[in-house]
């Protein structure tokens, strides 16, 4: 037996809340499949499993907020098939569908299959994130069910995924509201709490929201939402306990670029490679060189990190940010890094990143280049002990060979903690950037 538990998903998370289970007791699952999805203070993060097994027991129901290490299902990983749960409660998995399902039967007695006998919940989960609609798909399993392998070999249609807040998804899947009906108010239609509030109240609304905290008075005073709250709380805790030293270049391009618009010239448009992917990774070669500043913080000592997960900064559309990891980033081909960073962006703005995407980076990058932001000084995120700030590519007049000629460049900063290294480490590393850019077919 194995205990699957609530993860720590950031070093300012203590706690979470379970948003959907995406198995039920029974249903076997593999290392690395996701079966659950978690609301943190900062985003919704989708949990993969660390064991393959069975799944035994769900020990913790949906919309409850656990502490970091709570138990929270039992997956039998041996041959034999899991004890049943002592509970007389039915099994979580047999609660009803949401009505958002196109496969949902009508309430009542019926002979209908009921959705849990066509599909599994994690069947579901993967028919939604390739955009394919069960009610089309032949189910090859016993009495037609629907299996994991008739998901994947569906030819993926265009997915369409609802704009909606974490907290706007976990409303709606409690009281029951189909998100695709209603208007967001939010910024690009997104659909706020506040929405699917109105859309469940009625003549009630007006009672509801005399129980909500008056708006601020000022034109120009903005709430504070949890996910803001949250990073002020872990900025405020990083400018307190962190001695920052900050140091920066500014790094020429000309060589870079040229060699980029060389390799783009034979590249179809949607693999062309852009200056973010040669600039990243640059970042995470210059940091297995200047293993000094890749590792954590903790204990009063600086703990080396033997990989170089690459954390990206990512600004979420309805506010806020999360730095998901870019894992070995130092070994990937730039296509495959651009792709993979691609997906990182796409899935963090959509509330869907998954465990193993926000667990522990090594060292942080932050890219304002496209705000048109020349430099960036960050804050560290504990218990990394540097950030590498990157501003947008401009040109600018540099002398080479005592003439003056006009190049593309880059300015590139370091914050550090001063217990792990001082600015001659720093330095180091920024000129290993400025070096690597250099020799761009090394990338």
């Amino acid at each position: 037996m194995a205990d699957f538990t609530m993860p720590s998903l950031g070093a300012d998370m203590d706690e979470g809340t379970l948003v959907e289970w995406l198995v039920g007791p029974g249903d076997t699952v593999t290392k690395g499949d996701v079966v659950a999805v978690v609301e943190t203070a900062k985003s919704t993060i989708e949990v993969e499993c660390f064991d393959s097994g069975t799944v035994g027991a769900l020990l913790v129901e949906p919309g409850t907020t656990v502490p970091v290490g709570t138990r929270m299902a039992v997956i039998d990983s041996g041959a034999e098939p899991p004890a049943p749960a002592p509970a007389p409660a039915p099994p979580l998995a047999k609660q009803p569908p949401a009505p958002t399902s196109a496969l949902q039967t009508a309430p009542g007695p019926t002979t209908t299959p009921t959705r849990d006998a066509v599909s599994t919940p994690l069947v579901r989960h993967l028919a939604e994130q390739k955009g394919i609609d069960l009610s089309s798909v032949h189910g090859s399993g016993k009495g037609g069910r629907i299996t994991r392998s008739d998901v994947e070999h569906t030819p993926a249609e265009r997915p369409h995924r609802v704009r909606a807040s974490p907290l706007a998804r976990r409303l709606a899947l409690s009281s029951g509201v189909d998100l695709s009906a209603l208007r967001g108010t939010g910024r690009g239609g997104t659909i706020r709490a506040e929405d699917v509030r109105a859309a469940t109240a009625g003549p009630a609304s007006r009672t509801v929201e005399s129980r909500e905290p008056p708006r601020p008075s000022s034109a120009t005073a903005q709430p504070t939402y949890p996910a803001r709250a949250a990073i002020a709380a872990l900025m405020s805790r990083a400018n307190r306990e962190i001695p920052h030293y900050y140091l920066s270049t500014t790094i020429d391009l000309a060589v870079a670029m040229a060699w980029m618009r060389d390799r783009n010239a034979s590249r179809p448009v949607a693999e062309r490679l852009v200056p973010a992917a040669l600039l990243l990774k640059s970042v995470a070669l210059a940091a297995r060189q200047v293993p000094d500043l890749n590792g954590y913080w903790k204990e009063e000592a600086f703990v080396p990190s033997p990989a170089v997960r690459l954390g990206v900064a990512v600004s979420l559309r309805g506010g806020g940010l999360v730095a998901p990891a870019l894992a070995d980033a130092d070994t990937m081909p730039l296509p495959e890094l651009m792709a993979t960073l691609k997906g990182l962006v796409s899935r963090a703005r959509s509330g869907r990143l998954r465990a193993s995407e926000t667990a522990d980076p090594t060292l942080t990058v932050t890219n304002l280049g496209d705000q048109g932001v020349e430099a960036v000084f960050g804050v560290i995120y504990p218990p990394q002990v540097a950030l590498v700030g990157l501003g947008r590519v401009t040109e600018r007049p540099v002398a080479v060979d005592g003439m003056l000629t006009v190049h593309p460049t880059v300015t590139a900063t370091l914050a550090a903690d001063h217990r792990a290294s001082d600015g001659a480490t720093g330095a180091r590393l920024l000129t290993a950037i400025d070096r690597l850019l250099q020799r761009p077919e090394e990338l």
